[in-house]
C-alpha cells in the first residue's frame, strides 16, 4: 500500500494544482503604490531635490537608489506583477523605466506613461502598464491651477489621465497625489477640495459621452474615505445603493471602517491611498469586481516600540532607514470575461 500512496498523493495535489490555476485564469490585478520618494541621483536646477543627491543631506548614494527599486519591485512582484500600477513620489521617468527593466519585472514587458509636473520637489505621477494586456489610446497631464482665494503662489502634482484598452475594452484611469496635509487638516483641506472638483468635472465629461464607461481612480488623496474631498466634491460613495450613474464607488471604504489604513500616523491608521471606481467597473461591463485590498507582508513592517506595527520607511527626516516605503500598496482585482 506504501509503494502506491505516495504516487497516488502526488497526482491528487497535482490536480489539486491545476484546478486553483484554472480558477486564476482572467484574474486581474491594478495596484497603487506611493513609493516614498523615489529620486535620481541628479540635482535638477529647478526642482528642490539636492538633499536626493550623494552629496546632499540625505546621502542619496547609488547604491541605496539600487537597493529602493530592488525592494519596491519585490513588493510589486509579490503582489503579482499587476496589470497596471499606479505610482506617486516619482521623480523622473527614468526612475520607472529602472523599476520596469528590474529582473523583478522584466518578464511583465512593463510600458510607462508620466508626465513632469510643476510639484517643487519634483515628484510626479506615473502610470506602469503591462504592454501585452494593455494598449494606451491616449494620456495627458490634468494641471492643477489654484484660485487666490484658496491658496496662492502654490503648485502640486498634475494628475495622470490614459485612457486605452484592456483586452480590448476601454478603461479610462486616473492616477493621483493629492496635496498634503501640511499645516493641519481644516487648513489644508480646501486644497484636496479643489483638486477633486476638478477630477470631477473630467469625470463627468467621461459620463457625460458614455454613462457606461469604466473609470478606475486611483491615488495617495492625503484624505480619508468619508473626507468632504471624496463624497461631496468627487461624489464617491461606499457603495451604489441610490442607483445614479455618475455616483462612484469608493472600494477601500469597508476596510477603513475596519480600521486598517495604509498609513501609518503616530500609531493611527489612515486610509489615504484608495481605488474609487465607476459604476460599470464594478457591476458590469465586461469585468467582474473581486475587491480592493492593501497589499502588506511582514518584510514590509516596522515594529515601532512607540507606534506598533508601521511600513518600513526608507528616511525619517534626513536618517536613512532602509526600508522600502512609508505606505503599504493596495490592489484592485477584477475578472476579464
Amino acid at each position: 500500500m506504501k509503494t502506491y500512496c505516495i504516487p497516488f498523493l502526488s497526482f491528487f495535489l497535482l490536480v489539486l494544482f491545476a484546478h486553483d490555476l484554472s480558477a486564476q485564469k482572467n484574474i486581474y490585478r491594478i495596484g497603487f503604490y506611493n513609493v516614498e520618494n523615489l529620486f535620481d541621483l541628479e540635482d535638477t536646477p529647478d526642482k528642490i531635490d539636492d538633499y536626493f543627491t550623494p552629496e546632499g543631506k540625505n546621502k542619496w548614494t547609488q547604491e541605496r537608489y539600487d537597493k529602493k527599486v530592488g525592494d519596491l519591485t519585490k513588493v510589486l512582484k509579490a503582489m503579482g506583477s499587476p496589470a497596471l500600477i499606479g505610482l506617486c513620489e516619482v521623480e523622473t521617468l527614468s526612475v520607472c523605466e529602472d523599476m520596469a527593466a528590474h529582473e523583478n519585472l522584466s518578464s511583465g514587458n512593463y510600458g510607462v506613461v508620466h508626465f513632469e509636473s510643476p510639484d517643487a520637489r519634483g515628484i510626479d505621477n506615473a502610470l506602469m502598464y503591462q504592454k501585452d494586456l494593455f494598449k494606451v489610446s491616449k494620456a495627458e497631464n490634468i494641471v492643477i491651477n489654484f484660485p487666490a482665494e484658496i491658496v496662492e503662489d502654490y503648485t502640486t502634482r498634475d494628475i495622470l489621465y490614459v485612457n486605452g484598452l484592456f483586452k480590448n475594452k476601454e478603461i479610462h484611469i486616473f492616477v493621483n497625489h493629492w496635496p498634503s496635509r501640511r499645516g493641519g487638516l481644516e487648513e489644508s483641506q480646501p486644497k484636496r477640495v479643489y483638486v477633486a472638483s476638478q477630477l470631477r468635472k473630467k469625470v463627468d465629461e467621461i459620463l457625460n459621452k458614455n454613462k457606461k464607461a469604466r473609470i478606475i481612480i486611483m491615488g495617495d488623496f492625503n484624505d480619508e474615505p468619508d473626507n468632504d474631498s471624496l463624497t461631496k466634491a468627487l461624489n464617491a460613495s461606499s457603495n451604489y445603493a441610490d442607483g445614479k450613474k455618475t455616483q462612484l464607488i469608493n472600494c477601500m471604504s469597508s476596510l477603513d471602517q475596519a480600521g486598517k489604513g495604509t498609513y501609518n500616523y503616530r500609531g493611527n491608521w489612515n486610509m489615504l491611498d484608495q481605488f474609487v471606481a465607476s459604476p460599470c467597473m464594478i457591476k458590469r461591463g465586461g469585468f467582474k469586481y473581486k475587491g480592493a485590498q492593501i497589499f502588506r507582508e511582514d518584510w514590509m513592517v516596522y515594529k515601532s516600540e512607540k507606534y506598533g506595527e508601521t511600513p518600513n520607511r526608507t528616511y525619517g527626516g534626513p536618517n536613512y532607514y532602509g526600508g522600502i516605503s512609508d505606505h503599504f500598496p493596495i490592489y484592485f482585482e477584477f475578472k476579464a470575461k
